[in-house]
């Protein structure tokens, strides 16, 4: 079971949430929390619901009203989602760089530049020889 799987029918769920029944049917009409359905239209939560819950309920306790709150669950909603999508395509992309043929390896400058390199060769070293004598010493 994972957070996301609908578990509770809705008088389990509020006593997770320590909340009246009514008050999650409240917030599911205003949007705050949306439960699944199941074949017969009853409400099932899962444990994230029961966290969401759990939030509206901190967040009602510190003063904002229910309006506030639906912002607020919605703008973390959206974090969420676009976060996932982010993991997403990072995996994508260092999928596609480990598969493609002749990827590219990168190295650092001596000035600190980036230089690319073709898979199997080495950057070239630089040979010179530099001598530094301290300022204020037999001068």
């Amino acid at each position: 079971m994972d957070e996301y799987s609908p578990f509770f029918a809705i008088a389990m769920a509020a006593e997770l949430a320590g909340m009246h029944p009514q008050t999650l049917r409240q917030y599911d009409r205003l949007g705050l929390v949306s439960p699944t359905r199941t074949a017969g239209k009853s409400r099932r939560y899962s444990m994230r619901d029961v966290a969401q819950l759990r939030e509206i309920a901190r967040l009602s306790a510190e003063g904002l009203n229910l309006e506030g709150i639906r912002r607020i669950v919605d703008l973390e909603n959206q974090v969420a989602a676009l976060a996932g999508r982010v993991r997403e395509l990072e995996t994508a992309l260092a999928d596609e760089l480990l598969n493609r043929p002749g990827r590219r390896v990168f190295a650092a400058g001596t000035e600190g530049d980036v230089i690319s390199l073709r898979a199997g060769t080495r950057a070239q070293r630089n040979t010179q020889v530099v001598v530094w004598r301290p300022l204020g010493r037999g001068q």
